[in-house]
């Protein structure tokens, strides 16, 4: 029998911490995965609903955008992703008497977990202008609103569209379509808040912001580098490819501030020797490097490698530009400050070089540990480096791996949800529709806050997500929301952005990825892509959570109706079948062509990377070396870098509940997470509850000192790297001070906040 939702809201009352665990995966995170998957399914929906999951005919994911293997289990999901099904799945339902009951106001005192229990959206929900409730609305109505708010704008560029990953190819070419022909940029995504520092380095350095290998390559490479990134948790069926890889010869080194279970052992509970024997150790070597001293550590390998010749010269003189400028750069090293800024010892960062001249393919796979820096993207730049000084691009079991986070974040940049299209993209929109796309460019997640806050836009339309939670700086951020005219979500799960409205609100209630989606000529089938440009059919199988749901494309198609009456598009027709979305998008996106066809194919197709054909689309037509002058965070004595990270139980915004399981921490979340010798020089114990109070002087770092707090935090002594912490966003995410973003891509500074801890 499925549990009914929670009434109370628990908070850390129960708060319990044990001892970190060296194992991941195996027996408990399936007995973990059924215990929520039963509470929120029941157990016949929970059978039908699990066994389609990444299958063939199945549906993808709901959560991480990890690839599916070329032959899928018949078990294909990991324990985040059968919790990320179960909270869509679920039989918990909020009514239209849910909101009677509960104000906006008290909804807004609920924890992320409570809200996200509660089950299912079902019904349109709208907040007049000065009321204290939610209240049921038409369709048409609601649509209607959100139309008179658009038109009454002074100008398009008035209103913002923020687009969450988990929307489907076919809604996201839509909406920017819809959004463009409007008339604004203004499409901020998640990817401003991640992997835009990724996307950024990658373009300029090898003309393409994506990754350049597929599953086949790690599982072949000599030697793979796992660098601020924790895939136990956030990409669990990464851990299945990694043990694939290590059966084949393959070496792994993790370089992280914190020791992760999941690079310790992995118990794969699909094996024998997962289930019962002692599982598989898949990181040979952990580097414990401090906070944003990633870019220091590359650079001294690049002076290493350099130093004993290990270069792949004929590679470098054929495919690459810049090689001389860098050579020269990194001929002499500073070691005592390469010291300092990495937290390594000498001989750990030699240990580190020599296992990159030894291997004759190396994969670089990171997350989040890397691109929230202020210097992100010169610290991807130098990995890069790295890469290219030994042939490590276009080459079998090679390549550069970033790691995406929600299941369609890629294929939205791919279908043009982006403020800063390229002029090719908008020239073959444009042609295809007869429309006039506008050419200034639009605001990303950090600036739709600064124009929110400072009055040039009073419009916010997002299409999924949770962008309060997502975004730094959460009071700055809720102030922005609030100063708007109308703030706009549509969702499938309450979050606490419906409780942060504008002065009118409206949340529509959309399907899910496990649901039929049926339109006038029948069940429509969707597509996304995962991280390794993978594009593959979804089908979802369930029956809608409610008869009033409306699709995310229908809901785009009925709005352009409205908003855009003159509109020559074929709205209608595209709402009614979505294959003649997909014909739109096979002559406008490139790598498109024939899509309809190869979406039958099993597993789907892959998206050109031209770098694996050592392709480079950079001026010259060549990879190019980059050089960046030292840099890392300077932390004063007494303080202490922080990092914000996820909970086992969580993926991005949505907690699932209130256990870290291979961190020991059990029934509560607002923990800050410090080395024993950083406690005992800062007079403070474990269990000693503390108050964390950012220190930022701004982005020249001046004198003028702003601060920010996070109450109530309890100690939790850890062994993450020395001068260190971690606390989990988005609880940490008030200490972010929004101007405080990565230099080239303005993303968000979340991996290195300077602190100070206050005793309570």
């Amino acid at each position: 029998m499925a549990r009914n939702a929670p009434t109370e809201d628990q908070g850390d009352a129960d708060l319990e911490v044990g001892s970190p665990k060296r194992t991941a995966a195996g027996v408990p995170a399936v007995v973990r995965s059924m215990r929520m998957s039963l509470d929120q399914m029941g157990v016949v929906r929970t059978a039908r609903t699990l066994l389609r999951v990444n299958q063939d005919k199945g549906f993808d994911c709901p959560g991480c955008a990890w690839p599916d293997p070329a032959e899928s289990h018949r078990a294909e999901f990991c324990e985040n992703g059968a919790k990320a099904v179960a909270e869509e799945a679920t039989l918990r339902r909020v009514e239209p008497a849910f909101f009677a009951e509960h104000s906006v106001a008290s909804l807004r005192e609920k924890s992320d977990h409570w809200l996200g229990s509660q089950g299912r959206l079902t019904t349109p929900m709208h907040k007049p202008a000065g009321a204290t409730h939610y209240e049921p609305v038409t369709w048409e109505r609601a649509l209607d609103i959100v139309a008179g708010h658009l038109h009454s704008l002074g100008s398009p560029d008035e209103a913002i569209f923020y687009t969450s990953g988990r929307t489907s190819n076919e809604a996201a070419f839509a909406y920017q379509l819809f959004v463009r022909e409007f008339g604004t940029n203004n499409l901020p995504d998640c990817s401003n808040m991640c992997h835009e520092s990724s996307g950024t380095a990658l373009t300029e350095t090898i003309g393409i912001g994506k990754g350049t290998v597929t599953i086949d390559d790690l599982t072949k490479a000599d030697l793979i580098l796992v660098v601020g990134q924790n895939p136990g948790t956030n990409h669990p069926r990464m851990l299945s490819t990694l043990e694939s890889a290590k059966e084949n010869g393959a070496r792994v080194v993790a370089i992280n501030p914190l020791p992760e279970a999941g690079l310790m052992t992995f118990r794969n509970p699909q094996t024998v020797r997962g289930v019962v024997g002692s599982g598989t150790k898949l990181a040979d070597r952990h580097v414990g490097v401090r906070l944003g001293g990633d870019q220091a550590l590359f650079q001294a390998v690049g002076h290493l490698l350099l130093d004993r010749g290990s270069v792949d010269r004929e590679f470098v003189d054929e495919h690459t530009t810049g090689f001389e400028a860098y050579a020269a750069a990194r001929a002499r090293l500073d070691w005592p400050a390469t010291l300092a800024a990495t937290g390594l010892t000498e001989a750990e960062i030699r240990a580190l070089a020599d296992e990159i001249a030894a291997a004759g393919s190396v994969i670089v796979c990171w997350a989040m540990g890397i691109t929230q820096h202020r210097h992100a993207v010169a610290t991807i730049q130098e990995m890069v480096n790295v890469l290219l000084l030994g042939g490590h691009i276009g080459r079998e079991g090679a390549g550069v791996c970033p790691v995406r986070g929600h299941s369609n974040v890629q294929g939205d940049r791919t279908m043009g949800i982006f403020e800063r299209p390229s002029d090719a993209f908008l020239d073959a929109l444009d042609a295809e529709f007869s429309i006039a796309s506008p050419r200034e460019h639009g605001v990303d997640a950090v600036d739709t806050v600064r124009a929110l806050r400072d009055g040039r836009a009073t419009v916010f339309f997002a299409m999924g997500g949770n962008f309060v939670r997502a975004m730094s700086d959460s009071e700055v951020t809720e102030s922005a929301l609030e100063a708007a005219e109308l703030t706009c979500h549509v969702s499938t799960k309450l979050n606490r952005s419906h409780a942060v409205t504008g002065r009118e609100a409206l949340i529509l209630p959309t399907i899910g990825r496990t649901e039929r989606d049926s339109q006038v000529t029948g069940e429509q089938v969707v597509t996304v892509e995962d991280s390794m440009a993978m594009v593959h059919a979804s089908r979802g199988r369930l029956a809608p959570a409610s008869d009033a749901l409306l699709s995310e494309v229908a809901i785009v198609c009925e709005l352009a109706r409205r908003v855009l009456p003159q509109s020559q598009i074929n709205w209608s027709g595209m709402r009614g079948d979505y294959r003649v979305i997909r014909d739109h998008i096979s002559r406008v996106v490139p790598g498109f062509d024939r899509f309809e066809e190869r979406i039958l194919d099993k597993g789907g197709f892959q998206l050109p990377l031209a770098p694996r054909q050592r392709e480079f689309n950079v001026e010259g037509g060549r990879a190019r070396f980059s050089v960046h002058p030292l840099e890392y965070p300077q932390c004063p004595p007494g303080r202490l870098l922080l990092q914000t990270i996820r909970s086992h139980d969580q993926y991005n915004t949505t907690i699932y509940g209130l256990d870290d399981h291979y961190r020991g921490i059990k029934d509560g979340r607002r923990v800050v997470f410090v080395n024993p010798s950083d406690l005992a020089s800062l007079g403070l114990a474990d269990a000693q509850m503390v108050d964390i109070v950012s220190e930022w002087h701004g982005v020249e770092g001046g004198d003028e000192l702003t601060e920010r707090r996070a109450e109530e935090f309890r100690v939790v002594a850890y062994p993450t790297a020395r001068g260190c912490a971690a606390a989990y966003f988005p609880e940490a995410n008030v200490l972010v001070p929004l101007d405080s973003t990565a230099r080239g891509s303005n993303t968000p500074t979340s991996k290195s906040i300077v602190i100070r801890l206050e005793a309570r």
